[in-house]
């Protein structure tokens, strides 16, 4: 049942709070404070400034803090700090000594702290944070706990969580006939480097016929349909420019071509073609659309397709490295309670 009672508004200034009103300890804003060592970073985060000019910086753990608010909440700049304006336990999560009804700085602010908040310096905080932790859970309780760790008997504690989730990764949809293009051309570069080095020794340059090969593959690029019998042709012709190309770079090699005039990404490409070509080979002779560990991008050999079922369900997603971010500091002290 709901009875209606008539009351007058109440004003913001009439809104009663508990007198000698204070943080409370378990907040995980407070007991995350704790874990993540502000001092030790403080002369290292201190570098990005003059010691003689401009205006003095905010604090590293006002900056790192506000940082952390952002990712955790995933929210934009301008929403951090209205939260952080309304929340005092925010506001004493980035340092500030007293409730203020005021903004500790602008929105803008938070730009400069992504730029001078390096990701090697999160990867140093959120190994001391790792640390900290692990020293915080392997305390024992009591002596009866220390006593049993001494004979053995050691109880199980915290949690254990497996992340098998895929990230999508920024590369251009795979197709067997654009990858051979762009190892065809990546090639036709090495070529002309390791030429280059032997120009004196040798009379003319080997030929690549870059020209011709590329009016091949636009002739089909193009095209808004393309037979099953065209692309297999195509697939065939682009096999072959790379056999002959890398057949020259053998070649050149054993003439005494320096391999240091390549660069490290260009050494690591030219196996990544062999490689490639080697799959594709064995697809066209086969006739097959897979093959074991398939390599669908030249610079990012790690990658793998995997399906994940339909889109309702799952989206289909590459297999990527996971890049370093901020959240990661959060999510490990959520594993906490």
């Amino acid at each position: 049942m709901y009875r209606k009672e008539e009351r007058s508004p109440v004003t913001p200034e009439n809104f009663e709070l508990p007198i000698g009103t204070k943080l409370s300890e378990e907040n995980r804003w407070v007991i995350m404070s704790e874990l993540i060592p502000w001092d030790d970073f403080e002369e290292e985060y201190a570098k990005n400034f003059s010691d003689n000019m401009g205006a003095p910086a905010l604090s590293f753990r006002m900056a790192l803090g506000s940082l952390i608010i952002k990712e955790n909440n995933r929210i934009t700049d301008r929403e951090t700090v209205e939260q952080i304006k309304e929340n005092p336990y925010l506001q004493y999560f980035i340092g500030l000594r007293a409730y203020s009804f005021e903004a500790p700085f602008d929105a803008s602010m938070l730009v400069h702290f992504r730029q001078r908040i390096s990701p090697n310096l999160v990867n140093k905080v959120n190994e001391e944070m790792v640390k900290r932790g692990r020293e915080n859970i392997e305390k024992p309780e009591d002596n009866s706990e220390s006593q049993s760790e001494e004979i053995g008997e050691r109880k199980n504690k915290g949690k254990l969580i497996l992340d098998a989730t895929c990230a999508p990764a920024d590369i251009k949809y795979p197709t067997d006939l654009d990858i051979l293009n762009q190892a065809r051309k990546a090639v036709e570069i090495i070529i002309d480097i390791l030429y280059f080095t032997l120009r004196r020794k040798l009379n003319r340059k080997p030929r690549t016929y870059r020209k011709n090969t590329r009016k091949e593959y636009l002739k089909i690029a193009k095209k808004r349909r393309i037979s099953h019998q065209e692309r297999r042709e195509s697939i065939k012709k682009q096999l072959q420019y790379i056999k002959r190309n890398l057949s020259h770079v053998e070649r050149l090699i054993k003439k005494g071509a320096n391999l240091d005039k390549l660069n490290k990404r260009q050494q690591t490409s030219l196996s990544v073609i062999k490689k490639i070509y080697e799959q594709q080979k064995e697809m066209w002779k086969k006739k097959t659309k897979s093959v074991s560990q398939r390599i669908v991008s030249i610079t990012q050999p790690h990658i793998r397709p995997i399906v994940r079922g339909k889109a309702r369900n799952e989206q289909n997603l590459e297999l990527n490295f996971p890049s370093v971010v901020l959240i990661i500091m959060s999510f490990y002290i959520a594993i906490k309670f």
